[in-house]
C-alpha cells in the first residue's frame, strides 16, 4: 500500500490531520465548531460521543460525502477537496446503515467496490478479504439471503476491497451479537498489524476500552477530550476500596469525618474513594484508624471506575 510517488514527508506525516473544520447545515444548525485532529498512522482510534455530538458528520466530510464549512483535512498528506481522489482512495468507510445492493452476490460487489477505485482486478486479494471476514463461503450468495452480521461483514469487506490505508467504522457493532462483536474486534487489531489504521466511533465504551490505543470524545460539535487510552483511565479513573464490616454501623463515626468515605449494603460495609495518581493512597492511615476505633472488617476489595463512568462524567461536566 506504500505509495513511491509519495514524497518522503507526506509518508513520515500523521495519516489524518484535520484543523479548524466546522460544519454548518442550511437550517444553521452548527454540527461541528473548529475540530482540531491528528490520526497516528497504524492506530485504533475510538471516537466516542453522544447521539448528535458529531461524529457521523465529521466521518461524513473526511469521506466526501458532506461538505466542510470550513477548515482542512488531509489525508496522507492529500486535501481531501483539492486532491480528492487520490485523498479518497486512502479512506474505506463502513457506515451505519447496510447500504449495498442487495440482489448481487458478495463476490460481484467486493469486485465492483474495488474496479471503482480504479483499482487492477486482483481476486487474490479479494479472496483474503473474504476468507478473514468468513465470507469466502459465501462468495456466491446474494446478499439478500444473509444474516444481519454477514451483511455487516459485508459492508466492512466493501471498504477494504480497494486496499484503503485508514478504515472509518462507523458503530461496527451496533446490533451484532456479542460472539460476532468479539470476532469483529479480532479483524480489525488483524487490519491494524497490516498497517490500516482504524478510526471507530461506537456507543459501546467496552469497545472502545478493549480495541483503542487512543480515545477522543466529541460532545456538541467540539472535540472535548484526546487522550491515550491508559493514560486516560489512569488520570481520570476513580479506585474504591470497599471494606465489608464484622458488624453493621449506623453512621460514619466523627472521628473520620475528613476521609471521603460513605456506609454501603445497609451500614455492613464501608466505601473509600482514592485517587490513583497521588502519592500515597491514604489506605493505610485508614485502616490503622479503623483499628483504633475497633471497626473490624472480613473482607477488602477494590474496583475501578470504567471507561463508561469516565465518559459519562466527562460529558456531564461539559
Amino acid at each position: 500500500m506504500h505509495d513511491p510517488g509519495r514524497s518522503a514527508e507526506a509518508q513520515g506525516q500523521p495519516i489524518l490531520s484535520i484543523r479548524g473544520l466546522t460544519k454548518t447545515y442550511a437550517s444553521g444548525f452548527q454540527a461541528l465548531k473548529g475540530i482540531d485532529l491528528t490520526i497516528r498512522r497504524g492506530e485504533i482510534f475510538a471516537l466516542l460521543g453522544p447521539n448528535g455530538a458529531g461524529k457521523t458528520t465529521l466521518i461524513s466530510i473526511v469521506c466526501g460525502i458532506v461538505t466542510p464549512t470550513s477548515g482542512t483535512v488531509l489525508a496522507g498528506g492529500y486535501d481531501i477537496v483539492r486532491d480528492y481522489r487520490a485523498a479518497r482512495s486512502l479512506i474505506g468507510l463502513v457506515p451505519q446503515e447496510l447500504a449495498t445492493d442487495m440482489f448481487e452476490t458478495v463476490w460481484d460487489t467486493v469486485t465492483f467496490s474495488r474496479g471503482l477505485f480504479g483499482k487492477p482486478r486482483d481476486p487474490a486479494y479479494l479472496e483474503k478479504v473474504l476468507r478473514d471476514l468468513s465470507l469466502w463461503d459465501k462468495r456466491g450468495s446474494k446478499i439478500m439471503t444473509l444474516s444481519g452480521g454477514m451483511k455487516r461483514r459485508v459492508m466492512i469487506a466493501k471498504a477494504l476491497a480497494h486496499e484503503p490505508e485508514i478504515l472509518f467504522l462507523d458503530e461496527p457493532t451496533a446490533g451484532v451479537d456479542v460472539e460476532l462483536r468479539r470476532g469483529m474486534w479480532d479483524m480489525m487489531r488483524g487490519l491494524r498489524e497490516r498497517g490500516v489504521t482504524i478510526i471507530l466511533t461506537t456507543h459501546y465504551i467496552e469497545e472502545a476500552e478493549e480495541m483503542a490505543d487512543r480515545v477522543g470524545v466529541i460532545n456538541r460539535g467540539e472535540i472535548v477530550l484526546v487522550e491515550d487510552k491508559r493514560t486516560l483511565m489512569r488520570k481520570l479513573g476513580r479506585r474504591q476500596l470497599t471494606l465489608h464490616l464484622q458488624s453493621p454501623l449506623e453512621a460514619i463515626p466523627p472521628a473520620l469525618a475528613d476521609v471521603p468515605l460513605e456506609l454501603a449494603e445497609g451500614g455492613h460495609a464501608l466505601v473509600y474513594t482514592f485517587d490513583v495518581q497521588q502519592e500515597s493512597t491514604g489506605i493505610a492511615a485508614l485502616l490503622r484508624r479503623l483499628n483504633e476505633l475497633g471497626i473490624d472488617f472480613k473482607d477488602l476489595q477494590t474496583t475501578e471506575s470504567s471507561l463508561e463512568e469516565i465518559f459519562v462524567s466527562l460529558v456531564r461536566s461539559r
